[in-house]
């Protein structure tokens, strides 16, 4: 029998964003680990974060990973670029060991990282052979949001495992919140376009792939897909999380609990309950019933 289909007793798994966004991550760990128990957490009340400093997003991602931890969660992956890139260092190296040891924050910048400079993340230095020329001259794009771009965490990482592949990024800061609010695609199409054309001039030549950095841009990736070239491959972030965490969990059993049937993700906000609910079925792809966070 797979692990994935064993009923184990554990703690649930919290998956946090800035708001609706980390639905699209949740989406692609539910439909891999079905039997996994979720909890989910979209900090409404604050979203966006891409245009927030980096001390506020850093106590922010600090404060509501506070609160799935409370919840029973001893794993909470950071379902939000902006926070993965600016907080989770900080977070796991000087917060986690003092205040929760014994239990763990991953991001969703980590697989992106790892699937651009196909080596693992604790390899600083690819064991490549000199006949491996898998990464010479490629660039790849990543749009992502004001902070993230600024943190410059996918340029950092993936340079000190693939040296050879270039990454130009793009702010895109509207995005978020555009998408937040169920604009609609007339109002987001130009606007995906003038980013595209902004990051293909500064590349300066076609991009081999392309990766949507923010947990948002999954909603609209038919967009960027209209816009980009069509050789263009674009990664497939919630895809490459699940994969991640599903490799995570066979190293890491204790943090998994899985139900003989599928259970629901449990979902809270720190904005409306109805209003969040409403919108969030078209960011999952079914629905989900939001409630306000316990009384503590």
């Amino acid at each position: 029998m797979p692990f994935w289909s064993q009923p184990e007793r554990g703690s649930p798994i919290g998956v946090f964003d800035s708001g609706h966004g980390g639905l699209t991550i949740l989406r692609g760990l539910v439909d891999r680990l079905p039997r996994q128990r979720f909890i989910y957490l979209g900090d409404h009340a604050y979203a966006p974060y891409g245009s927030r400093s980096a001390e506020e997003i850093v106590d922010l991602a600090r404060m509501n990973a506070t609160r799935l931890f409370d919840l029973g969660c001893r794993l909470v992956i950071l379902a939000c670029n902006t926070a993965a890139a600016v907080a989770l260092r900080e977070l796991q190296q000087d917060w986690l060991p003092r205040a929760y040891p014994n239990h763990r924050l991953l991001g969703v910048l980590v697989p992106m990282v790892e699937a651009i400079a196909r080596t693992s993340w604790y390899s600083d230095i690819p064991d490549r052979s000199p006949m491996d020329d898998r990464s010479a001259s490629e660039t790849v794009a990543v749009f992502a949001t004001a902070a993230t771009v600024t943190a410059g965490s996918y340029v950092t990482e993936v340079r000190k495992r693939a040296p050879r592949t270039r990454v130009v990024q793009r702010a895109c800061p509207e995005l978020a919140g555009l998408i937040e609010q169920d604009a609609g695609d007339a109002t987001i199409a130009p606007i995906v376009e003038g980013h595209v054309a902004g990051l293909l001039a500064a590349a300066g030549h076609v991009p081999e792939k392309a990766v949507l950095g923010c947990t948002h841009y999954p909603l609209i990736q038919h967009l960027f897909r209209a816009a980009l070239p069509a050789q263009t491959e674009i990664l497939s972030q919630p895809r490459r999380v699940a994969e991640s965490l599903t490799a995570y969990l066979w190293r890491h059993p204790d943090y998994r609990q899985f139900d003989l049937e599928p259970p629901l993700p449990i979902c809270f906000t720190t904005g409306d309950p109805a209003r969040v609910s409403m919108l969030a079925s078209r960011f999952f792809g079914g629905h989900l019933e939001f409630q306000s966070l316990p009384s503590v």
